[in-house]
């Protein structure tokens, strides 16, 4: 019997190296299979789009927060990797009678790469788990950009509007790009017309996901802001904390450089 500890610090006790993996959360899916897992993963959700020929073969388990409880039990895993965010407590704890569950609980780039670290360990994938986390951070250090003292309101979701706030993995990743999080209250508040022009930002990041922003919602609020840059951004390289970690910094440096700094 091993025992782990996950990032809530409860105590996980796994009788041996875990052979069937559920995966409930699209981002430690993609490092799961990154690590060389593709086996022992045996389930993961509707959302866990990456790999694509991963997501097309193997059996899918629900929705992140509306997880199909009997199906994971039919699948008989001996663990279920999680997310205090992501997933719902009751279905967690539901989870929690069918096997054991590891919860990641990531708000900023440190965090990450616990999670990182810690599921390698878990999995048995030590080796391949440090050669990532060198590489992310190889190519973080790098990623030497000025701070631009530029105001950015990030903006998840749509009717209503919400935001991206501090203690979270997205405001972590901005501030990696040498922006200033212009929203005050913690994790994802919603955000009103009125609040958003008393705010003025300088920019305002429309993202891919969970919400699908298009150019029509940004022409929408240009005419709410006409002083404010607004810019559609790729979501998973802002939100996903496993291995897509690896394409961030480009990405963060290409859009950067094409910002329109008065």
């Amino acid at each position: 019997m091993s025992v782990f500890h996950d990032q809530l610090n409860r105590e996980v006790n796994l009788p041996e190296v875990p052979k069937r993996i559920i995966s409930v959360v699209p981002s430690q899916t993609e490092l799961l299979f990154y690590l060389g897992l593709d086996v022992e993963v045996v389930g993961i959700t509707k959302f866990c789009i990456h790999p694509a020929d991963k997501f097309k073969t193997v059996t899918k388990v629900g929705g992140t927060k509306q997880l199909e409880i009997d199906q994971i039990r039919a699948l008989n895993p001996d663990l279920v990797i999680a997310n205090k965010e992501e997933n719902t407590q009751l279905q967690i704890e539901e989870l929690m009678n069918i096997c054991p569950v590891w919860i990641s609980d990531v708000h900023n780039f440190d965090d990450a790469l616990e999670m990182i670290r810690s599921i390698g360990t878990i999995t048995n994938r030590r080796t391949e788990a440090n050669i990532l986390l060198a590489d992310i951070t190889t190519s973080f250090n790098k990623l030497i950009l000025q701070a631009l003292n530029q105001r950015v309101v990030y903006f998840i979701w749509r009717k209503p509007y919400m935001a991206a706030g501090p203690n979270t993995f997205i405001s972590s990743m901005l501030q990696k790009c040498g922006l200033i999080n212009a929203v005050k209250a913690s994790r994802y508040p919603e955000i009103s017309a009125q609040e958003l022009t008393e705010i003025n930002p300088d920019l305002i990041f429309l993202s891919s996901e969970p919400y699908p922003f298009k150019q029509k919602h940004a022409d929408e609020l240009q005419e709410l802001l006409p002083s404010s840059q607004i810019i559609l951004v790729n979501g998973e390289l802002f939100s996903w904390y496993g291995s897509r970690l690896l394409d961030a910094p480009a990405y963060f440096r290409q859009l950067i450089n094409n910002l329109t700094i008065n």
